[in-house]
């Protein structure tokens, strides 16, 4: 139940952005930046956001050689290499809008673990470095087997390391304190724990109906922004989202780390990083992908297994670890992976379906999503 001043003051927005991750708040921003003046309001279900913004591994990256050669199946060369610009230029954006010391980005690389089942991809590393050199100038991925030794991984397991300098990682959780803080700072209403219930729109706005503990709570805004990803199904059945759960853990810190950087093994489905002395590895969905495809949070003990192992048997050889925590985070696919960015009515838009690659993509998708709405 609203009072009269919560209603007359409190409730009513220009733009209402549902959603406080990456996309949402990129929204926020560039809606504020293109009309100072605008009354912009971003509501997030969950005290933090809810589907993988500040849950996420924290890489800055755009594509390991395996999953590009994978990628041939669905998207044309220009198709792939669009992709590919658009990510890079996100994490570009990324960094110019938050700053790189906000964001806690450390360039230390991107790595490939090849094995013998990934072999047949070598064939295609010169023609990714012709294909991507118009983005990046000179070769992007490179062999480097000694590495194998160096970053103390079991070589029995693999044959060899495809390296890339152009990639690195940040600190999601600094990454998201920083948007909501700039946000903050040029006047945009962040609202957690309210869960949008649904939404109706009539000829001169968009009617919100929302749940905040016990009580219901009604918002109206002029224009309406969806930045929920998976969970944007919900209202749009027909469109093709799929959720995605991804699993993640992370170690108590260990001695004598010997590696650096961001990692990929099994075409990109599983991924390991360092997080100072720490490691964090997490992914393995195509493990389970039934279970898999969902919007419920938890751990999938198959999955779980399997990463532990991989820690044992490949990652940390001969080194002992514990695990400090575990958690998941959901995504969301299609059957491209470029992301869903359009309106759906007058006053209506979304922008959802990252495929994994938010941290990316997410700035550049909410820059296009305001496009679509701003006056």
């Amino acid at each position: 139940m609203l009072s009269f001043w919560e209603r007359e003051s409190l409730s009513k927005y220009d733009y209402i952005i549902i959603g406080g991750g990456i996309v949402g708040c990129s929204t926020a921003y560039h809606l504020k930046k293109k009309n100072p003046k605008a009354e912009i309001c971003i509501i997030e279900r969950g005290v933090f956001p809810s589907g993988a913004s500040s849950k996420n591994a924290g890489f800055a990256c755009f594509g390991s050689l395996t999953e590009l050669v994978d990628d041939r199946n669905g998207l044309s060369e220009e198709e792939q290499l669009a992709l590919v610009e658009k990510r890079w230029e996100g994490l570009q954006s990324l960094k110019s809008i938050l700053g790189e010391n906000n964001i806690g980005f450390e360039p230390n690389g991107g790595f490939e673990l090849i094995r013998k089942a990934e072999l047949p991809a070598l064939e295609y590393l010169d023609y990714y470095n012709d294909l991507l050199k118009s983005v990046f100038k000179e070769d992007v991925y490179r062999l480097e087997p000694s590495l194998i030794q160096e970053f103390g991984f079991n070589g029995n397991q693999l044959e060899t390391i495809v390296s890339n300098p152009f990639e690195g990682q940040i600190g999601t959780g600094k990454m998201i304190k920083s948007w909501w803080a700039l946000c903050n700072e040029i006047g945009v209403k962040i609202i957690t724990g309210c869960e949008i219930l649904d939404f109706e729109e009539n000829q001169d706005f968009v009617n919100l109906n929302c749940k905040s503990g016990k009580h219901s709570v009604h918002f109206q805004a002029r224009k309406l922004a969806i930045c929920t990803n998976a969970f944007a199904h919900n209202w749009f059945e027909k469109e093709d989202i799929n959720p995605g759960r991804g699993m993640v853990l992370i170690t108590h810190p260990i001695k004598e780390l010997k590696f650096k950087g961001v990692f990929h093994y099994d075409e990109g489905y599983f991924y390991f990083r360092n997080v100072g002395k720490r490691v964090l590895i997490g992914g393995g969905r195509n493990l389970d992908k039934s279970r898999e495809d969902t919007t419920e949070f938890g751990i999938n003990s198959k999955i779980e297994s399997a990463i532990i192992n991989d820690l044992k048997q490949l990652i940390l050889l001969d080194q002992e670890f514990s695990i400090d925590m575990e958690w998941s985070g959901i995504m969301a696919f299609g059957k491209t992976k470029s992301p869903i960015i359009k309106k759906v009515s007058d006053k209506i838009a979304i922008g959802v379906r990252l495929g994994g690659m938010g941290v990316a993509i997410g700035t550049q998708v909410g820059q296009e999503l305001h496009e679509l709405l701003a006056d």
